[in-house]
């Protein structure tokens, strides 16, 4: 009976090894951006650089993240995605094994830049291979692979202060935190090259897409001249809009709206991000009645959440406005994965890499702006007038949302 079950195990271990390695591989990535910020004060005092040049080095990293959506997307649609993948991850690694020993402050800026490529070409390509090596479970896929990679950003925070505490002097301990995440990239990437080959082999659409030479940029530009499919993109950037703008200001809004402490506003918007194990369940959901249904159900609930959040702010109550802020990050959370479902059904196989790399880039682009946004409004007319624009925002989006299930019924 136990040996039985014990290979029962290893099979079904075997069957989802791709996703257990890009899994992985997504959380690295996670892990090795949001680890900068918090060794900031690191940096400063073993470069002795300036907070506004440290923060330029790690915009440094974002932009280049960004720009490289589409272009890893159009290359995997050229010479496969187990290529892009694995040559991404080699680069993140050797981004954080350049910081093991001691160098100049330039060295610490490139391996930022090495990281942001590294990392930035996966998530693109990612998607695209798992909805082909799991086209009956593209939505749990995806749901796992961004729920494992959420707990990267939560992880690495972690990780850096306990690095530190556990160093005698100041610099020593994070350098061996990039030692280890440097030789984790490496054999993820070498597991991957290995594993995940076999278990596409048999797919026609990754040779086919591996060997079109004559896709073009009008190919993508001319799926924008569909309604649905350009409906839908705005959905995503009017969603990213609001999210990003919601995440970067959420405790600062709590504490300054609603009048909780610091610590009860730290804690509330950490139950935003544990809220991200829905997106195993909204995947498996999006597997069973489809995307568009579980899209305009997750908005919906984001939606009706922020509103109540923004209505409820002047009570201060801390338990009612912690149910709004869990509601939302359900919602938000739950609608990502099924996102990248959708879009991998909408778009033509063969250019499926590269359109979804126009969309994360022009969703990211939205993203970017939000802060900057909010950040003006919340100086010049408040932080509850920010936040109903994001409500809005994020209303607009479920109102396209509901427009396209009605359309598909």
């Amino acid at each position: 009976m136990f040996p039985s079950s014990a290979t029962s195990t290893v099979r079904r271990l075997r069957r989802f090894d791709a996703l257990i390695v890009t899994a992985l591989i997504w959380f690295l990535a996670k892990f090795l951006r949001y680890a900068f910020p918090p060794l900031f004060e690191t940096f400063q005092g073993s470069y002795d650089a300036s907070y506004a040049v440290l923060g330029a080095a790690y915009t440094g990293l974002m932009l280049v993240y960004a720009a490289v959506q589409f272009p890893s997307g159009l290359l995997a649609d050229r010479v496969g995605s187990v290529t892009v993948i694995t040559a991404g991850a080699l680069l993140a690694a050797a981004g954080a094994l350049a910081l093991v020993v001691d160098s100049p402050f330039v060295v610490l800026v490139g391996a930022m830049l090495l990281v942001g490529v590294g990392t930035g070409v996966h998530k693109t390509v990612a998607v695209r291979l798992l909805s082909r090596t799991y086209p009956d479970r593209t939505g749990r896929a995806l749901g796992v692979m961004d729920t494992v990679g959420a707990f990267g950003g939560v992880a690495a925070p972690a990780a850096v202060a306990v690095f530190l505490g556990s160093a005698g002097l100041v610099g020593a301990g994070w350098r061996t935190l990039f030692l280890l995440a440097g030789v984790a990239g490496v054999v993820l990437a070498a597991a991957f090259a290995v594993r995940v080959p076999g278990r596409i082999a048999a797919s026609t659409v990754e040779r086919a897409g591996a060997g079109d030479a004559e896709t073009g940029v009008r190919q993508y530009v001319a799926l924008f001249r569909e309604w649905r499919f350009a409906a839908f993109v705005l959905a995503t950037v009017l969603f990213s809009f609001t999210y990003n703008g919601f995440v970067a200001f959420l405790p600062v809004y709590l504490t300054s709206e609603a009048g909780l402490g610091t610590a009860t506003a730290s804690l509330l918007y950490s139950a935003l991000f544990v809220a991200s194990l829905v997106q195993i369940l909204s995947g498996e959901a999006s597997d069973r009645v489809g995307e568009l249904p579980v899209i305009g159900a997750t908005l919906g609930l984001a939606t009706v959440a922020l509103v109540a959040l923004v209505l409820l702010t002047p009570t201060g109550d801390p338990l009612l406005l912690g149910v709004a802020v869990v509601a939302t990050g359900l919602g938000s959370h739950g609608y990502r994965p099924v996102r990248g479902a959708y879009l991998m059904a909408a778009v033509p196989e063969s250019i499926a890499g590269g359109s979804l790399g126009v969309v994360r880039t022009l969703l990211m682009g939205a993203g970017a702006v939000s802060p900057a946004v909010v950040g003006v409004l919340s100086e010049t007319v408040g932080f509850r007038p920010a936040f109903w624009l994001l409500t809005a925002s994020i209303a607009c989006a479920t109102a396209l949302a509901g427009v396209l299930w009605a359309d598909d019924r």
